[in-house]
């Protein structure tokens, strides 16, 4: 991914990163595409390296773990932030040939496709080479972003309904990035495929801190970036950011998004009887 092409580029994005990043979330989600100990992991899309850091303590003892991201301020700050033995991380750009990283017992990818709508299942693909026979790749994207909203003013929710679609058509963003992953590893012929579907945001009542900023970030720099026009407030696109924030603070708005994750194993060769299903999550 070119850094020009992130939609979310700003001064502050890898601070939102790790502030709506939830340990409790990432050990689950990992535990139940089959993470354990001692096996070697790439982060694709890492970010600052938060949840780098989570996989990698993770698969102690004995693990490994790869972050790969194509910011390089990023990068670094996941580099001068955790340090740990074991641990490595990699300015890379997700479309050039990641070969040289090794393989991997899983390749994760967390929130990257839905910013690669047209070519998320090429990216899959290659992600797939990069995963040892019997390996595990885990998906997870949301579906329906920014979609899902009540009570929303009539002009409001016409301006995110044009918003998204204009960022799908001309910057690439898929809002409905999850529903697709299944169909990705089923078409790569992945076995033991498995789907888990949960709300990642349900907000409802008073916003807290972390809801509040993750939102203003993403719906200020994405709709700046966005090249839309805001027809629907006369081309300003401070009416419209003043009118959602009213909307958003309100305590009787009711919010959510649903996070899809998707896992997979890569097949075994036949004549290698070590198959071994991934485990039922505890």
């Amino acid at each position: 991914m070119k850094q020009a092409e992130y939609l979310m580029e700003n001064e502050a994005e890898a601070d939102r990163l790790e502030i709506k990043t939830r340990r409790s979330v990432v050990e689950r989600h990992a535990r139940w595409a089959g993470l354990l100990p001692g096996m070697r992991v790439a982060d694709i899309g890492c970010g600052p390296g938060m949840t780098t850091h989570i996989l990698q303590q993770m698969v102690q003892p004995g693990g490994q773990t790869v972050g790969v991201d194509f910011s390089g301020i990023r990068i670094a700050r996941a580099k001068s932030r955790y340090r740990e033995s074991g641990i490595s991380f990699y300015c890379m750009d997700v479309h050039d040939d990641l070969s040289m990283l090794g393989t991997f017992d899983m390749v994760w990818v967390r929130f990257l496709l839905e910013y690669q709508r047209s070519r998320s299942f090429e990216i899959v693909r290659r992600l797939e080479r990069l995963l040892r026979p019997g390996g595990i790749l885990c998906l997870i994207d949301l579906d329906q972003n920014c979609l899902n909203h009540y009570d929303v003013p009539p002009r409001l929710a016409r301006t995110l309904y044009g918003l998204m679609d204009h960022l799908a058509r001309h910057n690439d963003f898929d809002p409905e990035a999850g529903r697709k992953l299944y169909t990705y590893l089923y078409d790569l012929g992945f076995e033991n495929i498995d789907v888990h579907m949960e709300p990642h945001h349900l907000i409802f009542g008073e916003i807290g801190d972390v809801d509040y900023f993750n939102w203003e970030k993403k719906v200020a720099t994405a709709g700046r970036n966005s090249g839309y026009p805001f027809a629907e407030y006369k081309g300003v696109f401070e009416a419209f950011y003043l009118e959602f924030k009213e909307f958003f603070t309100s305590p009787r708005r009711f919010t959510y998004t649903p996070v899809i994750c998707c896992r997979g194993r890569k097949p075994q060769p036949e004549q290698n009887p070590s198959f071994s299903p991934i485990p039922a999550p505890a």
